[in-house]
């Protein structure tokens, strides 16, 4: 492997990493907040490229725009899904906020394989 393979792969890997690191912080912060392990937070983080990737290839909306639009929709959607699926719940039990968690996954998941994603 030359220079470039391996500072392609060093790119490839500081890229993927930074993905990882984001991830884990919104579930950190989450669960250190609200004491709740949010199921459905992978799935509105993959929601939110796949909302950027058909607005850049389907729509004339230039990718810049569709970068800056694409998270506030994502956060609609996480507001949207705390004012339906979490706040109603808050003082019940916590096994009920977690099921209500993983249901909001199972919606999100289920949604983008009937609309044709997976």
């Amino acid at each position: 492997m030359g220079n470039q393979g391996f500072l392609q792969h060093l790119a490839n890997g500081i890229s993927l990493g930074s993905l990882y690191a984001l991830i884990a912080i919104g579930y950190t912060m989450v669960y250190g907040i609200l004491r709740l392990i949010n199921f459905a937070h992978g799935d509105i983080f993959m929601l939110g490229a796949y909302i950027t990737y058909y607005g850049i290839v389907f729509t004339p909306i230039p990718w810049w725009i569709m970068f800056i639009l694409a998270p506030v929709i994502t956060g609609f959607i996480g507001l949207l899904l705390e004012k339906l699926a979490y706040k109603p719940l808050r003082e019940s039990p916590r096994i009920t906020v977690l099921i209500s968690a993983i249901g909001a996954s199972f919606f999100f998941c289920g949604g983008l394989y009937v609309y044709g994603v997976f």
